[in-house]
């Protein structure tokens, strides 16, 4: 009993922000920070939703130029990081494990380390101001490799063996056996990816300077003028940000518990 109210104590209090966010967004600005805080709107609004979407803000611009980011990472990701852990797991090959310890120990490195060395190869090849210069970074990651490693270890090889025996080469069980029987741990590795990326501020902040081109995560910043914020806008924008997040939360939160429970387990 005392655990299950510590819970919703917790719960509610890392709600609440939401919570705030979604009433302010309907709110007008001289109601936000009234105190007590009042979470139902006493003047409902949909001003500052339109406004986000006016031709005023390039709102709508943004949103396409982050979905289309997080996409091509997502597709790039899924191929490289599985063949990655696949070619670890299955195959056999002189210097494997010690190649395999070598790629962990680089989860050492603070991404903030690397992010002179990455600005000054990327204007070296002319990437800097666009998307690749966000996508090219995320493409490959080590903790990712691991994680699906560890999933596909856990998968019986008798069934690579059969496979082998039938006359399929590595590449047909990668494709129709093993990344079927991980689709747990590719979907959290989707759903992990999709949130760090779609929430990347670091990133569109250092590499890319051209508004147009921007993402959702540094555009919110453009609604703030001359140190004057609109916060009704902000919290309307930032609404907006997160209902993907969270759609995608919804439709794919039992693979993802999944994955999660089992990526540490190997038969």
């Amino acid at each position: 009993m005392v655990m299950t109210a510590v819970l919703l104590i917790l719960g509610a209090a890392n709600i609440f922000p939401f919570i705030f966010m979604l009433s302010a967004s309907f709110k007008p600005l001289n109601e936000i920070f009234v105190y007590p805080v009042k979470l139902i709107p006493e003047h409902f609004i949909t001003s500052n939703y339109k406004e986000v979407f006016s031709a005023q803000y390039s709102f709508v611009r943004w949103y396409f130029n982050t979905f289309v980011m997080v996409g091509t990472i997502l597709v790039l990701k899924v191929g490289i990081v599985t063949l990655t852990a696949y070619a670890f797991a299955r195959l056999r090959f002189k210097g494997r494990d010690i190649l395999f310890v070598v790629l962990l120990s680089s989860m050492m490195i603070p991404p903030d380390a690397v992010i002179i060395p990455k600005y000054v190869i990327f204007k070296a090849f002319g990437i800097t101001d666009s998307m690749w210069s966000i996508v090219l970074p995320s493409i490959f990651d080590v903790f990712f490799v691991f994680m699906v490693r560890q999933f596909f270890l856990g998968i019986p090889e008798t069934l690579s063996e059969a496979a082998i025996i039938d006359g399929c080469g590595h590449l047909k069980i990668y494709s129709q056996i093993v990344l079927p029987l991980a689709k747990p741990a590719v979907i959290t590795m989707i759903l992990f990816t999709f949130i760090w990326a779609w929430n990347d501020y670091m990133g569109p902040y250092i590499f890319i300077t051209t508004p147009a081109k921007q993402m959702l995560s540094v555009g919110i910043k453009m609604f703030q003028v001359n140190n004057s914020v609109d916060y009704g806008l902000q919290m309307a924008a930032a609404t907006m940000v997160l209902i993907p997040i969270i759609v995608m939360f919804l439709f794919s939160q039992r693979y993802f518990i999944e994955g999660i429970a089992t990526s540490g387990m190997k038969n």
